[in-house]
């Protein structure tokens, strides 16, 4: 795979610093059933690297001392971890919003029995990977019969009450482009999902998040290769919004590793790119909130700050 820091590292993009840490977004480990193209963390099902029980019982105490809204699952596929729901129940017990980034198709693993229904317990909200409402797109990006699968797990969540109206159960779609290009606009790709997720599955769900790819692990390596990597970066730098840097997500969360180390965000994790207030561990939080201290910045900030903007929550 090819290395994509040393094309980023140099960069012109602006300083930032930290606003109050809303979010703790964990990595439990990069093990997932699928390897999905445009994955950033280059995840997959020989992955070993999973979070040790002490790390992750590190998390409600840090969760508690910060007093933080929000944990943010995230892997491979989270759920893969063997603490998963002790997590999530210690967690919601604390009175933390839990979400759970899934991929869907892990619904139907062998020893995933129960995981739908769990989740809809402790009111956890899904944010699920779906790049497309057509089997060609999504079967491309992310391998045969994923899309078929991922039709039956949005199913089995509306069964649960997921995606409806006064359940408090939130469902949230995540698309990523196929290849190099910007998403386009949010709110009238949302009404084409709706539309047709709707029409042909009798799908519904609360909300569309369009993220941009970003030009790092196995979609910067794929751009490498393809000789495309450097057209990719002048689209991002050429679609610059400054009106973007005030909600990045990096200023209000904190990403965690499966070591437990901590970065300014996802994708700065994957790069290893150090946090911008020098190191640290998860620890550190029991005692620190790193507040206005500065954020490390690349060339792959660009991918947060070009159009509409992207985030872990969508559109900026």
């Amino acid at each position: 795979m090819h290395a994509t820091l040393p094309l980023l590292e140099i960069t012109d993009f602006p300083a930032i610093h930290r606003k109050p840490l809303e979010t703790l977004q964990v990595n439990l480990g990069y093990r997932c059933n699928q390897r999905c193209l445009h994955c950033h963390v280059n995840a997959g099902p020989t992955r070993k690297e999973m979070m040790t029980r002490t790390t992750l019982e590190l998390i409600v105490p840090v969760l508690k001392a910060r007093q933080i809204k929000t944990l943010d699952l995230t892997g491979g596929a989270p759920e893969l971890h063997e603490d998963f729901r002790y997590l999530v129940a210690e967690a919601t017990a604390a009175g933390v919003k839990v979400m759970d980034r899934c991929n869907l198709t892990i619904l139907f693993e062998p020893g995933q029995e129960g995981l739908a229904e769990f989740l809809a317990e402790h009111k956890v909200e899904v944010v699920a990977s779906m790049p497309c409402y057509s089997l060609k797109n999504v079967d491309q990006q992310r391998g045969e019969g994923v899309f078929d699968k991922s039709i039956a797990g949005l199913q089995k969540l509306n069964t649960l009450g997921y995606g409806k109206p006064g359940t408090g159960l939130t469902l949230n779609l995540v698309y990523n482009p196929l290849g190099p290009s910007l998403p386009p606009n949010q709110q009238m790709l949302e009404a084409d999902y709706r539309r047709e997720l709707k029409s042909h599955f009798n799908i519904e769900f609360t909300q569309l998040f369009a993220l941009t790819n970003m030009p790092i692990k196995r979609f910067g390596s794929t751009l490498i290769s393809k000789g495309q990597f450097n057209d990719y970066m002048h689209l991002l730098k050429g679609n610059y919004q400054t009106a973007n840097l005030d909600g990045l997500m990096c200023r209000s969360l904190i990403s965690v590793d499966w070591q437990g180390k901590l970065y300014d965000c996802d994708f700065n994790q994957q790069l290893d790119l150090p946090l911008g207030a020098g190191s640290g561990h998860l620890r550190d939080l029991l005692n620190d909130s790193f507040d206005n201290q500065p954020i490390a910045v690349a060339d792959h900030c660009y991918g947060c700050t070009a159009g509409q903007g992207s985030s872990c929550g969508g559109a900026l």
